[in-house]
């Protein structure tokens, strides 16, 4: 007799996704009720991992009906709470350091944590992704992220 077949929801990335989701979707009410220039930032953020997320949702879901057998949440739960533990960092990391270093740092580790080994591309997409907000929000449009804690004014 085969083993019970388990269900699809407990899948790791599964309920990391639909985490994600769940968090980005209740942060979107405080930031539309910011000013829309200061609110800019915040909700294509939010609506970013919220596509992104379900992109990884969908992915997930296709290869659970193709078959594929992962470990259940409950049988690698660092791999869904390491996910949130990176986000919880960052925003942490952020007030402490600031949006630029932070972001620095966040971007590289990531992707070296999900298995991006190449030193050169990890160099050239935290170049680009901070370049290409420094240059959107901080040079085009004027508006200052922040310094955090220690360089705060």
């Amino acid at each position: 007799m085969s083993e019970p077949r388990a269900s699809r929801l407990f899948r790791p990335e599964t309920l990391t996704a639909l985490g994600i989701i769940a968090v980005a979707s209740a942060f979107l009410t405080p930031a539309l009720e910011l000013r829309a220039i200061s609110a800019l930032l915040p909700i294509a953020m939010l609506i970013g991992l919220i596509v992104l997320s379900a992109v990884l949702l969908i992915a997930d879901q296709r290869k659970a009906a193709a078959g594929d057998v992962v470990d259940p949440m409950t049988k690698s739960p660092m791999r869904v709470a390491g996910a949130f533990l990176l986000i919880v960092a960052y925003v942490v990391a952020t007030t402490v350091f600031g949006f630029y270093p932070a972001t620095a740092i966040t971007v590289p580790l990531v992707a070296y944590i999900f298995g991006y080994r190449n030193l050169l591309g990890l160099a050239a997409a935290t170049v680009i992704v901070v370049g290409t907000i420094y240059l959107i929000f901080d040079f085009a449009m004027a508006q200052q992220f922040p310094t955090g804690l220690i360089w705060g004014k």
